[in-house]
């Protein structure tokens, strides 16, 4: 189910994080925006139900679109469930999408979702803009992650 995270005065429960977003990409700027969803979809997100599995973000005419989302099928939705990938729009202040579209038009830089949560009764997405690491910058990090564990690991002996 949904984790609960403080984020201000307010409770956000995290419905599905992208982990693979941060050991593929560098993220260098995140924004906060809404998402239009269509009758079950929010069903199936506050069960959990969905993956950011090699999502991205586009802009098309002055508008934020989410591809590759897969919000499965909703169990009690009949005839009347959603698609389960399709394009969905996201909501962003025109200041923030001219920033995008900045951002974006340089060299290497894309949108990725790092996660779908729920803030205030609403579904939002993290939207980061990232850089794409190389491999060796992949074993860099990993590198570090481990070599900080080592030296949290042999403080916390040593106090015992």
């Amino acid at each position: 189910m949904a984790r609960q995270e403080e984020k201000g005065d307010l409770a956000a429960s995290v419905v599905v994080r992208n982990r693979k977003a941060r050991h593929d990409y560098e993220v260098l700027d995140r924004y906060e925006t809404g998402i239009v969803l269509r009758g079950t979809e929010v069903k199936s997100l506050r069960n959990g139900l969905a993956n950011l599995k090699d999502s991205f973000a586009t802009i098309d005419r002055g508008e934020v679109f989410l591809h590759n989302v897969h919000i499965s099928h909703y169990e009690g939705g009949n005839n009347f469930n959603h698609e389960a990938e399709r394009s969905r729009k996201l909501l962003l202040h025109r200041s923030e999408i001219r920033r995008l579209i900045g951002k974006t038009q340089q060299q290497g830089l894309t949108m990725v979702p790092l996660k779908i949560y729920f803030k205030g009764g609403k579904a939002k997405v993290e939207l980061g803009v990232v850089r794409g690491k190389k491999q060796f910058d992949k074993r860099e990090t990993i590198a570090r992650r481990q070599a900080d564990r080592d030296v949290q690991r042999a403080l916390k002996e040593r106090h015992s």
